[in-house]
């Protein structure tokens, strides 16, 4: 099992985000019972490219400080919505023998929606936890609605298993 932290960056970190208070409280409690149960904590930050705020070696790349990684914490770099497309870390995830994931961060309806997918298409066991994930209101939905439809409707049973933070803390405390 590990825990996968994705898109939380500075750029689009911020009170924007659908339940951006639970959110932050959310992902922070899972990271720090992750650490404390020895779940490897995994990072993904996605690089928009040259001229974008989101473009490595500009302070927006850079993860959140809420939920900075400790130095020896991993962290793979995408320029795609999948974290798993030409990253490394279907490799990492390979080497290590991991079969379950624990999918957090941004943005509900772009790369979590993408990993979700993408990670079950490789066998993997996808967990997500409620408010662990969010996004923002586009022109066809609310951020409330696209979460509200990823989580509750597209993929509890089908991609994944879509568990309380609470729920999600005890599989890490008894793996």
């Amino acid at each position: 099992m590990v825990l996968l932290v994705i898109d939380a960056q500075k750029e689009i970190t911020n009170e924007r985000l659908y339940k951006f208070s639970e959110f932050v409280s959310t992902v922070k409690m899972l990271i720090k019972t992750a650490r404390e149960n020895s779940v490897e904590v995994i990072f993904v930050r996605h690089d928009d490219g040259a001229g974008t705020p989101m473009t490595k070696g500009l302070d927006g790349f850079e993860i959140y400080e809420g939920f900075a990684p400790e130095q020896d914490e991993k962290i793979f770099d995408k320029q795609v919505n999948s974290p798993f497309k030409d990253t490394g870390l279907a490799e990492y995830l390979s080497e290590k023998g991991e079969t379950e994931i624990i999918i957090t961060g941004l943005q509900t309806d772009y790369c979590i929606d993408a990993a979700v997918k993408c990670g079950f298409e490789r066998g993997y066991r996808i967990i997500v936890p409620q408010y662990a994930n969010t996004t923002f209101d586009n022109k066809f939905m609310t951020a409330e609605s696209s979460y509200e439809y990823y989580n509750n409707f597209m993929w509890n049973g089908r991609y994944a298993e879509c568990i309380s933070a609470e729920e999600a803390v005890l599989k890490m405390r008894s793996r």
